[in-house]
């Protein structure tokens, strides 16, 4: 970014543009770790380069947070995340007829195939939900829903 930008617009400019950019329709994405990784560099690169803070500066990630005014806050990753359990509560909190129910419910009927089973989307929001102590069915209260997940969402 150009030089001349205080570094407040940079960290504006991150948030409005590149952070929802990365994370458009990340609600019904399964991620593979291999992604998140670069996902995560992603993000990274960019607050470096806003930093202005070459790689060959060997700089640690954790201090280009702290110069730019991110550390503690939550990575490309826990945004994701968070849009993916909003989603999975909207649906779950439509009537049964619906199209996205019925596709987020569906079962296939067919065997599947030899090896490690596959990742399932519904497996990853299981286990967002369980690493952020949230009950499977607290999405039937909204407000209570919204309270907990933001709650949770300071803790991080």
């Amino acid at each position: 970014m150009h030089k001349n930008i205080i570094k407040n617009r940079k960290l504006y400019i991150y948030q409005t543009i590149v952070q929802r950019i990365l994370v458009y329709g990340a609600e019904v994405w399964l991620i593979p770790s291999r992604k998140i990784n670069k996902i995560l560099s992603t993000e990274m690169d960019v607050l470096r380069i806003s930093a202005r803070k070459s790689r060959m500066e060997r700089i640690k990630n954790e201090h280009i947070k702290e110069i730019m005014g991110v550390k503690g806050k939550p990575d490309i990753i826990d945004i994701i995340e968070k849009k993916r359990r909003q989603w999975c509560s909207h649906v779950k909190r439509m009537p049964e007829e619906r199209i996205s129910k019925l596709i987020m419910e569906w079962i296939s009927l067919e065997r599947r195939k030899r090896g490690h089973p596959r990742k399932r989307w519904m497996g990853e929001v299981q286990a967002a939900m369980t690493t952020r102590n949230l009950e499977p069915d607290q999405w039937r209260n909204r407000e209570e829903w919204h309270l907990v997940s933001r709650r949770q969402q300071q803790l991080l």
